[in-house]
């Protein structure tokens, strides 16, 4: 596993959806530390992250087993989106490993818009062409936005290599949690936006209402990408790590 760990304190790990299996550089460790850097003030976050080459077959658990292997529980954890659903695999079947588990922007499965956008994701590598485009429609509704948007995304892919990102998002496509939420230990808090596209606010409050005592706050009128860019995002977050 990659691990990238920032600050000082108990440990904190992070879960995040990275195109690459690297530790993030450039614009990508600047829109990472921009997320974490409050979280670095209380805790050492560690930055985990997959290691390259899995196979293209590699499932949520098997996804979850290696990020559970750089955990040291029982401890808090942290996941953002497809870093989230991963998470909560790990929460599911390593209940031993998480204490404290907070959610932003995902639930126990995804809904249609992420699976098609997702779905034509994973299309495009496969293709040989540059992926995000396809993830346009899981921003903004506008047509002209997802125009524009779609051009910006197709320069900042560049020439990366996508494939490990498609094998992650692959397994996200055959993950459903729903069945298993109650076998999640771990105190849970969910931050969700009302208006997510790729995890619906109905599967946000199905994953909340299977996993014991868990929590969900709605950021109203917040998109999905935009939950975590919001200036309540850190500080709920935090208040609920550090409340003993």
């Amino acid at each position: 596993m990659l691990n990238l760990t920032i600050g000082d304190g108990p440990p904190l790990f992070v879960l995040l959806f990275t195109p690459e299996a690297a530790s993030p550089k450039g614009l990508a460790l600047w829109s990472t530390m921009r997320l974490i850097k409050p979280f670095t003030e209380h805790f050492a976050v560690n930055l985990l992250n997959r290691p390259p080459g899995l196979p293209p077959t590699t499932t949520m658990a098997e996804l979850a087993a290696l990020y559970a292997g750089a955990i040291k529980g029982p401890a808090n954890v942290l996941g953002i989106s497809t870093g989230g659903s991963i998470a909560l695999q790990v929460a599911a079947d390593h209940p031993d490993l998480v204490d404290r588990l907070v959610l932003g922007g995902t639930a126990a499965a995804l809904g249609p818009v992420g699976k098609r956008a997702q779905g034509a994701y994973i299309d495009r590598v496969r293709q040989g062409k540059r992926p995000s485009p396809a993830l346009d429609e899981v921003v903004t509704e506008s047509p002209i936005g997802r125009w524009l948007l779609s051009g910006l995304l197709w320069l900042s892919d560049g020439a990366k290599d996508h494939t490990d990102a498609a094998t992650v998002l692959n397994a996200e496509d055959g993950f459903d949690l729903r069945g298993r939420l109650a076998d999640i230990k771990a105190a849970t808090l969910l931050i969700h936006g009302e208006k997510d596209v790729v995890y619906p606010l109905d599967l946000a409050r199905q994953t909340v209402a299977g996993i014991p005592d868990a929590q969900l706050v709605i950021y109203s009128g917040r998109s999905h990408s935009s939950t975590f860019t919001d200036k309540r995002f850190a500080p709920d977050a935090l208040a609920f790590l550090t409340d003993r």
